[in-house]
């Protein structure tokens, strides 16, 4: 069976693979703080149905209690080590969920496919005032394909190692602000890391979603163009890797080498 991605905005993707619904960073609000939604309807009712949930890091754009509310009860939750510390009561509010926090190089079995944790370069606190318990996580899923769910990150030496050989990668190529701080990809450094991990295939994702709420006219290029910019670099950086960007809502069955 065919891998399948389907992106809903933001971080938030379900792969299927082998039977096993992935879903990462679920994020199904209308509005977060300041930001609102600002292109793609909120993901239908489906998109909260997965076998697992993987938590790159508990920023509340990526861990956003309300919608892992939605979860069936049963649902398995990858988090990082530390969560239960930096997020205190957080299995009090969701105990329809079944958490399990991991570090880089943990793996864990769920039905025909194994989530692998990977590091990622990124402040994982629960902002704003939360400890540095927690690190950011990216994830690998193993099963008819590998497909690597970066999470947040910005480049770093050890990523090609780390991260391993994949299939397909899920790469964040923008944020939901006019300026990008340290320990994020951009439209650029997505197509280096592109480069540098050497999939078959890609999905430009975080960007083109949320944007904060009275700033639409700062610099807003950064909300439109990431997207299209990352299949121009990746072009010029890694020309035999297969992108595809993905509308709100699409789903794709991307090449893999295997």
């Amino acid at each position: 069976m065919p891998v399948e991605v389907t992106w809903w905005g933001h971080a938030t993707c379900t792969v299927e693979d082998s039977g096993v619904r992935v879903l990462t960073d679920p994020l199904f609000a209308r509005r977060l703080a300041h930001l609102r939604r600002r292109r793609g309807a909120l993901p239908p009712p489906r998109a909260a149905v997965a076998d697992v949930v993987l938590i790159s890091h508990l920023h509340a754009d990526h861990l956003h209690v309300p919608s892992l509310a939605r979860l069936a009860p049963g649902t398995r939750a990858l988090v990082p080590r530390g969560t239960a510390r930096s997020v205190p009561g957080l299995a009090r509010r969701l105990p329809q969920l079944r958490f399990t926090e991991v570090a880089p190089g943990d793996e864990v079995p769920v039905g025909d496919v194994v989530v692998r944790a990977v590091p990622a370069l990124h402040d994982g606190r629960r902002l704003p005032v939360g400890p540095r318990l927690a690190p950011a996580l990216g994830y690998v899923i193993s099963g008819e394909a590998r497909t690597y769910f970066a999470g947040d990150t910005g480049l770093f030496d050890s990523m090609a190692a780390e991260v391993g050989d994949v299939d397909v990668a899920l790469l964040p190529v923008g944020g939901w602000g006019p300026y990008l701080g340290h320990g994020h990809l951009d439209a650029g450094r997505a197509a280096e890391a592109l480069a540098r991990i050497a999939p078959s295939s890609a999905v430009p994702v975080h960007y083109g979603t949320y944007w904060p709420i009275g700033m639409d006219a700062v610099r807003p290029h950064e909300f439109h163009a990431p997207g299209l910019e990352f299949v121009r670099q990746a072009a010029r950086l890694a020309p035999a890797v297969a992108v595809h960007r993905l509308l709100h809502g699409e789903s794709v069955l991307p090449k893999a080498a295997r």
